[in-house]
């Protein structure tokens, strides 16, 4: 398990891939988390962002390496600047990256941490059950493939 920025490169189970940006790795199979990921990509117009599911050999490899726990399996993940936001954090981290008014949403960061993440979670556990989930795994579209690391 890597803890140090950057330390899956080092990882010979982690596929390379171009780290240039930050990557956002989300379930593929939930309602709710590609909901999201369609929105990330029409709202980061200047394309900061890359996304991967957790289902891709990239994503799954990642969340190896760094030791994501089958509690962690419903967050969403960010690896920016080679290191790995979970939960609340990475949703704010998400959004101090986006134009207004959306960043304005990441002063949400001076809330406790604690207190940010039991609702994240409460809502992550239930997100079959409260938005779906998809019968396949999110693909992105054309428009969007240069966005997906899948799609170089």
């Amino acid at each position: 398990m890597g803890t140090g920025a950057y330390s899956y490169r080092d990882d010979p189970g982690v596929p390379a891939f171009a780290d240039g940006r930050p990557l956002v790795i989300f379930d593929g199979d939930c309602v709710l988390c590609s909901g999201s990921a369609r929105l990330l990509l029409r709202l980061d117009r200047h394309g900061r962002f890359r996304l991967t599911t957790a289902q891709s050999a990239v994503g799954a490899a990642l969340r190896r390496h760094y030791g994501v726990t089958q509690d962690d399996a419903d967050s969403v993940v960010l690896l920016h600047d080679g290191r790995l936001f979970l939960h609340s954090t990475a949703v704010l981290t998400i959004l101090a990256g986006l134009e207004r008014p959306w960043r304005w949403l990441s002063a949400f960061k001076l809330a406790p941490e604690g207190a940010r993440d039991r609702v994240y979670r409460w809502i992550a556990r239930r997100r079959y059950r409260l938005f779906g989930r998809r019968r396949a795994c999110y693909v992105p579209r054309p428009q969007w493939r240069d966005r997906f690391l899948e799609a170089e």
